[in-house]
This record gives C-alpha cells, structure tokens and sequence, in this order.
C-alpha cells in the first residue's frame, strides 16, 4: 500500500501536466470559435488576463496572505530579468541523461513532421459535427495564403521562445517565492495591464469589448479562469518539483489532443502527417518520462535509510541543478513521523 501511495504521489506532475494540455487543447476550440464568430482576438487575450487576475487574487489573499509581506521588487524585478541568465543544465554522462535529451528530440522532430508534413487523408472517424458553420468558416480557409502561414509560422516559434523564457522565470522565481497562488497573480495583474493597454493601443473601439450571455463571454471565461488561473498555478507547481523542462515537454501533447478535438468538433481533416507526428510525440514523451523516472529512483538509492522509522515519511527529491544545492547535488526534505 505504501509503494502504491509513493507511485501515485510521483505520478502527480505528470497527471497535473496531461491535465493542462486538455484544458490548453480546449482553449483552442474556444479561440477558433471566438475568431470566427468575428471576435478581436487582442481583446480576448486582454479578457483573459483580467478574469485571470479576478480568480486568482482573491485565492492568493485567502490561502497565502501571510506570505504576501515577503514580496518585494526585487523579486518583481527578478521576474522580469532572471530569465534571461537561466537555463537548466544538459549533462550526457549517464543512460538517463541520454535518454531524456533523445525524448525530447523524439518529440521535437515529432512536432516539426505534424506541422510541415500532411501527407494522405486520414479518414478515421466522421461526426458530421461542424461547429464553425458560420459565415465566417469560409473566409477563414481563403485565408489561407502562404503570407499568412509565414506570418502564423514566425509568430508561432517567437511565441514558443516566450513561453521558454518564461518557464525559466517560474523556476527562478519558484525558488525565492515559492507561493504558487500568488505567483499565478501576479503574472495575472501584470498581464492584465500590459494586454489592456496594448489592445486599446491598436483598437480603440468600445464595441469590440461588450461582452453578452454569449459565445465571447464562454471563451472569455474559460481562457481567463480555467486556462490562466488554473493552468497558471498548475504550472508554478510542477515547475517548482520537476523543472522548466519537464512543464516543456508535455507542449507538443497537445497538438495532438487539438488535432483530434478538431476532427471531432470542427471537421477538420486527418492526414498521415498527424498520425506520424503523433506517434513520435508519444513516444518522445515517454521516454523523457522513464529517463526521469528512473533518475528520481536512483537519487533515493543514494539518501540514507531510517531505519527506526516505522510510519509513513514524506520524502521530497528534487533532480534537476536549477532546484539543487548549487553543487549538482539534490535537496532533500523528509517530514517528521507522526505516531
């Protein structure tokens, strides 16, 4: 029973990350329909950040109030600028250090043969469910020019460097603040404002931000609360535990579940790209995951053995140098029996 418990407790970041990538994957949906229902998407980013800020702060004031006196602007300040001295260390001298950097290219590559290559149709299934018939359905697929692609493709990748760059400032901040609720918002407020004042900087018609008991609303809602409050903290957790690299590698997951939400929700069409690209994402991740595993089992080997313990003990191991001791070595922290 106790080895199960310590499995299940370990399967926790990795359960929390598959979670994420649903609730990204559902994002997606609602972004498409929120475009083609001819919503700003500027304003929509902004709606996010500020429902985000409105569900997360009052769960910081609850739950960590007391730890609110040791934020201080030199950890705001390290927020911003941290990132850019980070990054977490690759060493190749062991089978487990190997095979988590050859999963990661495993799914990298993955990614790169789902987005560039299409391939034959795939017909695997048919819902007859279209949720984009609407008139804007077909000015977005005559849209379709390769200007656009460049354009998507190169927005695409900076955004995939900012969302590294900010990884490797959760796991910096994690470590001075390490009080996720109000990390979550934080970030929230901050982006709140930057993403107001940008929008209203390039849109400044009112119109765009009346919201009513509608489709804007919804994907406003669930971008703001679900995917930025929750996601956001969820994130901060697993950062903190398992590193930026771990939260990163679970990206390329969820274009497989947009994929198939696609399918199923829009009628958006399978090629044998997908499948490919889909087979090696799967597979890059799981052998990220067994390297990881089996690093965390051969760090517990090395810790010394109570032996006088007779209840359950709380034992913490944290792998990566970003959360070690500076030296390489891994930080340990065990909680006292109860009896």
């Amino acid at each position: 029973m106790r080895h199960l418990l310590e499995t299940v407790h370990g399967l926790k970041p990795v359960i929390l990350m598959i979670l994420v990538q649903f609730i990204l994957t559902g994002m997606n949906i609602f972004y498409k329909l929120a475009a083609n229902d001819g919503m700003n998407m500027r304003v929509l980013v902004a709606y996010r950040s500020i429902l985000s800020a409105a569900f997360t702060v009052p769960l910081a004031l609850i739950f960590e109030r007391k730890y609110l006196t040791k934020l201080t602007w030199v950890i705001i300040v390290e927020a911003f600028f941290c990132g850019l001295f980070g990054l977490e260390k690759v060493r190749l001298g062991t089978t487990t250090d190997k095979a988590k950097v050859f999963g990661i290219l495993i799914g990298i590559g993955g990614a790169m043969v789902f987005t560039f290559y299409k391939g034959v149709e795939i017909k695997i299934w048919s819902t007859n469910v279209d949720l984009l018939k609407h008139k804007n359905h077909t000015q977005l697929h005559k849209d379709n020019s390769t200007s656009h692609h460049i354009i998507g493709s190169c927005l695409a990748f900076a955004s995939c460097v900012c969302f590294g760059m900010w990884l490797i400032i959760q796991s910096k901040l994690s470590k001075k603040f390490p009080y996720h609720y109000s990390s979550a918002a934080l970030m929230s407020l901050m982006g709140s404002i930057q993403s107001v004042i940008f929008a209203l900087s390039i849109d400044r018609s009112w119109s765009q931000w009346k919201l009513g008991w509608n489709l804007r609303l919804l994907a406003a809602a669930y971008s703001g609360i679900v995917t930025s409050g929750v996601v956001l903290t969820l994130i901060a957790w697993c950062v903190s535990l398992r590193g930026p690299v771990f939260v990163a590698s679970f990206n390329p997951l969820c274009l497989v579940l947009v994929a198939i939400a696609g399918s199923l929700m829009l009628e958006e069409q399978l090629h044998l790209g997908s499948i490919l690209g889909a087979g090696l994402i799967v597979c890059g991740l799981y052998i990220l995951l067994w390297g990881q595993n089996k690093e965390i089992k051969e760090k517990a080997k090395l810790l010394p053995k109570d032996s006088s313990s007779t209840n359950h003990e709380l034992l913490k191991v944290v792998v990566d140098d970003d959360h070690g001791d500076g030296n390489g070595n891994a930080i340990t922290t065990k909680a006292e029996s109860s009896t």
